[in-house]
Formats: C-alpha cells, sequence, structure tokens
C-alpha cells in the first residue's frame, strides 16, 4: 500500500462542532503523526494543524469528512514523499 505524507489545516469559526471535528480526527487517529490546536480567543475560532500519513484516498476522504463540518474550513497540502507499507494480512 503506498501511503503519501499530508499536513491540513482547519480553522473551525463554529466552536459548537468541535466534538464533531474530534470526532472525526479520532475515526482517522491510526494515520495522524500529530496534531496541534490554538484556540484564537480573540477571534472566538479555533486553528487545528493536523499531520497524516496514510493513502491518499484515506487522506481525502478525511479531508471531505471535515470539510463537512458546518463552520469548519480545510486546506490539505500534500508532501512529494511516497512510501509503500507492506500489507498486513488478516485470517
Amino acid at each position: 500500500m503506498q501511503t503519501r505524507v499530508a499536513v491540513m489545516s482547519i480553522i473551525l469559526e463554529d466552536n459548537a462542532h468541535a466534538e464533531e471535528i474530534n470526532d472525526i480526527l479520532h475515526l482517522y487517529g491510526r494515520y495522524i503523526i500529530g496534531r496541534m490546536g490554538l484556540p484564537y480567543r480573540q477571534k472566538n475560532i479555533n486553528i487545528i494543524c493536523v499531520a497524516v500519513d496514510g493513502p491518499q484516498d484515506v487522506i481525502s476522504a478525511m479531508a471531505g469528512k471535515l470539510g463537512r463540518v458546518r463552520g469548519a474550513n480545510i486546506k490539505t497540502a500534500y508532501s512529494n514523499f511516497t512510501s509503500t507499507e507492506p500489507e498486513i494480512k488478516t485470517e
């Protein structure tokens, strides 16, 4: 499976939907390298940066779900770096 490294920037303008953002991030937790959240209290918004490593279709699905959250703006930047992870066989 080929994976890519990407960063997602999320600006959440409606704090009432922060739990929904966190639920989506938790759902994709196995692909998250790290995340940083900055509450910008003067503007009443939250800024979240997430570094991910996963298949491009998974990263795109995650960005799509995050982008459907009311009051959230998402931008994703992909690196040119790709790697191949061995497939995990389950019986």
